[in-house]
């Protein structure tokens, strides 16, 4: 799986040849699209998505370019989850689910998502980009009480230096899912 911040300049790279595989390095080309499904925004916003399926030349692995307005394996889109973890963040509590029209228990498994040992991995890529995009996001962070707060600090920081100094439309939480490779909450425990 590839992130894409923007699906549009992911399919021209595609279509020119320049997009890399992310397993051997090799070139990969268009190989038809992944299933369509209709995700849901904030409010009553929907967001279709039909998301494109590449296959690298020289090993023969396929991948599925994933827009960074999705979150994997969820049917609400990265802003609606992203808005959720802000939220509990600044210390909001059960008035979240109301907040977003979702259901409460979809909102705690998203919170519980989010916590401890995921929470540090999501504040560790946020130091990692924040070092790459720009190091002065790292000298005096504002302060947080929890790691999920100071990760959604930096990477709201990295994205919204990465979008000015590439003059890039971007939606910030898409640039987010890109820095956290899609998993913004941790993926679901393996089936035993």
């Amino acid at each position: 799986m590839i992130v894409v911040p923007n699906p549009g300049r992911a399919e021209q790279t595609l279509q020119a040849g320049k997009m890399r595989c992310p397993r051997c390095s090799g070139r990969l080309r268009p190989h038809g699209h992944g299933r369509a499904r209709t995700v849901r925004g904030l409010g009553q916003a929907t967001v279709p998505a039909r998301p494109r399926r590449a296959r690298c030349v020289r090993c023969g692995a396929t991948q599925i370019l994933l827009p960074g307005e999705l979150t994997v394996r969820r049917a609400d889109s990265t802003e609606v989850i992203g808005t959720a973890l802000a939220a509990k963040a600044a210390g909001h509590g059960f008035t979240i689910a109301a907040e977003l029209g979702r259901p409460a228990s979809t909102v705690r498994r998203w919170l519980r998502r989010a916590r401890g040992q995921h929470a540090r991995w999501l504040y560790l890529r946020a130091v990692e980009r924040c070092a790459e995009i720009d190091r002065s996001l790292l000298e005096r962070p504002a302060p947080h009480k929890t790691s999920l707060g100071g990760a959604l600090n930096l990477l709201a920081g990295a994205a919204l230096r990465y979008r000015k100094r590439l003059s890039l439309p971007d939606p910030h939480w898409a640039l987010i899912a890109l820095f956290v490779h899609g998993r913004l909450i941790a993926p679901p425990p393996p089936i035993q």
